[in-house]
């Protein structure tokens, strides 16, 4: 029995250790990348050069988006945190995708002009915010639970703005905007499947062991120190550059 009950604490330890490690590296990715959502250089020079629709390509430039999207990872990190059944996960990571997708399309579509700084320090306490409903803050601070819902809602209309904002700092051109743009969401979707496969698995195994609830206020107030790394970056990025 012992010998049992040692093996799982070892098998939870190590999960532990990975999700801290994971937790980690977005914290210090923030830090030193100018923002999660940038395009990378070689990507920004194909986006420019290309006419016509691409849906294979804008696909796979989408799905790459959201793999290294850090803070997109870590807010549906913290989004997924205590739901266990997949209906429940389906449910609030539909309503991310939704409002997602609703402002990345209308964004580019419509050129909508917003400081990027502003949405990405945004995005960030988005992370934050649910760093804080996930250890029961806001019941004990303002004895009341906020509609998580239309939290996920509202704040995913941001995430989606913050990519906006970056694809509109290049040309893309206007042949085959809307299929292309399209084909672009469809990859961030697949891209965050994928990702969101990567954390249930690691979730379910974590989950299983007694020592859940002994690390999971530890990870939360980790992924509650990486939101506000990058709100300060962000805002630090916006006061120097104006």
């Amino acid at each position: 029995m012992h010998a049992v009950q040692r093996g799982w604490g070892g098998l939870a330890m190590r999960q532990f250790l990975l999700l801290a490690t994971l937790i980690l590296a977005a914290l210090g990715f923030s830090a030193t990348y100018a923002a999660a959502h940038n395009v990378t250089a070689g990507d920004a020079g194909y986006i420019q050069q290309i006419w016509g629709v691409k849906l294979i390509p804008f696909a796979y430039l989408g799905a790459k988006h959201m793999v290294t999207g850090y803070d997109h990872i870590l807010f549906l990190f913290g989004v997924v945190f205590f739901l266990y059944r997949a209906k429940h996960v389906a449910t609030y990571v539909s309503i991310f995708a939704l409002g997602h997708s609703t402002t990345m399309l209308a964004g580019v579509y419509f050129g909508w002009n917003v400081n990027a700084y502003i949405v990405d320090a945004i995005i960030g306490l988005s992370v934050v915010y649910k760093a804080l409903d996930n250890l029961g803050a806001y019941q004990r601070w303002f004895g009341f639970q906020p509609n998580t819902k239309l939290a996920t809602l509202i704040f995913g209309f941001f995430h989606g703005l913050g990519l906006a904002t970056k694809i509109l700092d290049y040309d893309i051109p206007q042949d085959g905007l809307l299929p292309n743009l399209m084909a672009f969401n469809v990859g961030v979707e697949i891209g965050q499947m994928l990702a969101l496969a990567m954390i249930l698995i690691v979730m379910g195994f974590w989950r299983k062991s007694p020592f859940f609830w002994k690390h999971a206020y530890t990870v939360n107030v980790m992924m509650m120190s990486a939101g506000f790394v990058l709100i300060g970056y962000q805002l630090t990025g916006l006061f120097t550059t104006t």
